[in-house]
């Protein structure tokens, strides 16, 4: 880090402007903006805390499925309670996986500027500050919802940190697979705050976000995967060969076209199946040019298959919104 020296004979401190007719006791002109800074500072590392990226794309999944499960459109005020317990419990399991990777998180390029390894929170702070949202977000279910909804939400941030953060993810390359229950989870807490109850459609929409994960994660782990060797984390390009990685890049894309289809009958109509077919076959060319790149000995480019996975679940579930209503 390069840091300026200050000149010989300057003061080392802020410079704060003092205005002479001021009352005296109040605070100097400068230093109104300066707290205002160190607050918008302590927000937006509370805010980063909870990944908001994550939690607005777990959303992007339940409000369909609870467009689907309605049969159209569902109470607005339910709509609004489980969008604000969701992001609760999903900022929450965020903010605690945060405390309990702060220890890796610092050896990786990609999370070292989060806030506990970039100290800007304390690891007590997010300790609490996770528990707090996670509390809230179970009474609000609770109190709004249904126990079945409420308990799901209640599984799905204890499975997420203490099950995958705290063991499967520092012990198995299959931390991924198992770690996508948690994941797809939100769809059946969105399904099941409307029916009381988890249905065939429910599970298949289930199944799409989780074979989803796996193309979608393993193409981070391999751009980052320096990083998690680093760290000492298990993830599946890391530890395998290039084949097997390659192999269950594409098992699982087309896993997941799989099951976007096997969705179609179960309340869904031809927009959704038209949508299914397009971004399918887009999700899948790109796994395919990866795997060929990468035999080819290629420059890789994981990124792209990364970011389109995110505009295929995107476009599929919007299509599964637009569908439910028409």
């Amino acid at each position: 880090m390069i840091t300026e020296r200050p000149a010989p004979g300057r003061p080392t401190g802020p410079i704060v402007l003092r205005d002479p007719y001021a009352v005296a006791g109040e605070a100097p002109v400068a230093a109104v903006p300066a707290v205002r800074r160190k607050v918008r500072g302590v927000v937006a590392a509370y805010v980063a805390l909870t990944k908001p990226q994550i939690v607005e794309l777990l959303l992007v999944t339940t409000v369909p499925a609870m467009m689907l499960a309605a049969g159209g459109l569902p109470r607005l005020g339910l709509v609004a309670v489980v969008l604000l317990g969701g992001s609760l419990a999903a900022g929450a399991a965020s903010a605690l996986n945060c405390y309990i990777d702060r220890d890796i998180d610092q050896l990786m390029r990609r999370t070292k500027r989060r806030p506990l390894p970039a100290h800007n929170i304390s690891p007590r702070s997010a300790l609490v500050f996770g528990v707090v949202l996670a509390v809230i977000s179970l009474v609000v279910m609770a109190v709004f919802t249904n126990w079945l909804a409420t308990g799901l939400t209640a599984a799905a941030i204890v499975y997420y940190d203490v099950v995958y953060t705290m063991w499967l993810k520092r012990t198995t390359p299959q931390n991924t697979f198992w770690g996508g229950i948690c994941g797809a989870a939100p769809v059946l807490i969105g399904w099941a705050s409307v029916t009381g109850s988890v249905d065939p459609g429910a599970w298949a929409l289930f199944a799409v976000v989780f074979f989803w994960q796996m193309p979608h994660f393993y193409a981070l782990a391999i751009k980052y995967k320096d990083d998690y060797a680093r760290a000492g984390i298990p993830m599946l390009p890391v530890v395998a060969s290039a084949t097997r990685v390659n192999r269950e890049i594409l098992i699982f894309t087309w896993l997941t076209v799989a099951a976007s289809l096997a969705a179609w009958p179960l309340g869904l109509g031809y927009l959704y199946g038209a949508v299914a077919l397009v971004v399918g076959a887009l999700f899948l060319l790109q796994a395919h040019r990866l795997v060929n790149r990468s035999k080819r000995g290629a420059a890789l480019q994981p990124m792209r298959l990364f970011h389109w996975s995110i505009t295929y679940l995107t476009i599929l579930f919007v299509a599964v919104a637009v569908d439910a209503v028409i």
